[in-house]
C-alpha cells in the first residue's frame, strides 16, 4: 500500500508539466487593463453624471459580457469547474507560487534558460508527429532541421543556433490537441482539471496524447508500476514540472490579474487559445 501510494504521489508529479498547457497560451490577450474596478465605477461630475446613469451597465459589467460572449465553449459543468478553479487557485497561491519563486532564485536566468530549451527540444516528437497527421509535411521538415541543429550544435538543446536561421526561427507549436481539431472534431465540455486548470474534452485527450509522445515520460511509462529501483525515472518528468512551474505562474497571474471574474477570464483566455492553435 505504500509503494502505490508514492507510486500515485509520482505520477501526480510527473503530469503536472501539463499545468495549463491547454490555457496559458493566450496570456497576452487575456490580460486585463489595469486598476478595471476604478475605471468602471468612476463617474463624470455634474450634468453628465445623471445622464451616465442611464446609460446602461458599467464597463465591469461590460467586461464580464465580453467574457462571456467570446467563450465560445460549452460549459455544462461551470459550478464544478468554478469550484475546482477556486482549489487550483490556492494551490497556486500556497504551494505552487513559492516553489516558482525559489526555482528563480537559485538558478540564474541563463541557466533556467538553458534547462527550458534543452527540455522544449525533446518535445520534438510532439511536434513532428502532430505536423504530420495534420499534413504540414514541409512544417514536418522545419521541426526535424531545427531539432537536428539545436541538437548538435546547440548540445543537446540547452542553446538554440536553429534560432538565427530564418527558416527555422518561431517555428508555431504543434500539438495533439491542435491535431484533433484540424479534424473536425470539437471541443466537447469544458472542464478545469485539478492542478492542469482550464481544458475540455477533446483536449484532455489531446493531453494524453502528447505526454505519451514526450520522451521525456517514456522511461517512466515504461517501468511504471515496477519496484523501488527503477524510482531514477521520475528524475526527467520531476524536473520537467518544476523547471514549467514559474512561466506558468506568469502566465496566470497575467490572465486573472485585476479581472473582474478570474474564471470567465481563463476560459475567454482558453478559448481563444485554442481556436487561434487550431487556425495556423
Amino acid at each position: 500500500m505504500k509503494y502505490h501510494t508514492s507510486t500515485l504521489r509520482l505520477l501526480l508529479l510527473a503530469v503536472s508539466p501539463l499545468l495549463t498547457d491547454c490555457s496559458m497560451t493566450a496570456a497576452k490577450k487575456a490580460s486585463q487593463p489595469m486598476a478595471l474596478a476604478e475605471t468602471a465605477t468612476a463617474a463624470p461630475k455634474g450634468k453628465g453624471a445623471a445622464a451616465a446613469a442611464k446609460v446602461g451597465p458599467t464597463k465591469a459589467e461590460e467586461e464580464v459580457d465580453e467574457y462571456a460572449a467570446s467563450a465560445d465553449i460549452y460549459d455544462p459543468l461551470q459550478g464544478l469547474n468554478r469550484a475546482t478553479f477556486f482549489i487550483n487557485d490556492k494551490l497556486y497561491t500556497l504551494i505552487f507560487r513559492p516553489i516558482a519563486k525559489g526555482y528563480n532564485f537559485i538558478l540564474p536566468r541563463p541557466v533556467r534558460k538553458g534547462i527550458d530549451n534543452a527540455f522544449e527540444n525533446a518535445k520534438y516528437p510532439v511536434r513532428v508527429v502532430n505536423c504530420t497527421l495534420q499534413g504540414k509535411f514541409k512544417r514536418a521538415g522545419q521541426e526535424t532541421a531545427k531539432f537536428a541543429v539545436n541538437t548538435v550544435g546547440g548540445v543537446v538543446g540547452i542553446f538554440r543556433p536553429a534560432e538565427k536561421i530564418p527558416s527555422l526561427a518561431n517555428l508555431p507549436d504543434e500539438d495533439t490537441g491542435q491535431t484533433l481539431a484540424k479534424w473536425g472534431i470539437p471541443h466537447g465540455a469544458y472542464i478545469v482539471l485539478p492542478l492542469l486548470g482550464p481544458c475540455s474534452l477533446r483536449d484532455t485527450v489531446g493531453l494524453a496524447g502528447d505526454y505519451a509522445l514526450n520522451p521525456v515520460n517514456w522511461p517512466y511509462l515504461y517501468w511504471f508500476g515496477s519496484r523501488s529501483k527503477h524510482d531514477w525515472i521520475v528524475a526527467p518528468p520531476a524536473a520537467n514540472t518544476l523547471r514549467t512551474i514559474p512561466t506558468q505562474i506568469d502566465k496566470y497571474d497575467t490572465i486573472t490579474k485585476d479581472a473582474v471574474d478570474p474564471y470567465l477570464s481563463a476560459r475567454s483566455a482558453y478559448s481563444q487559445s485554442r481556436e487561434e492553435a487550431a487556425k495556423r
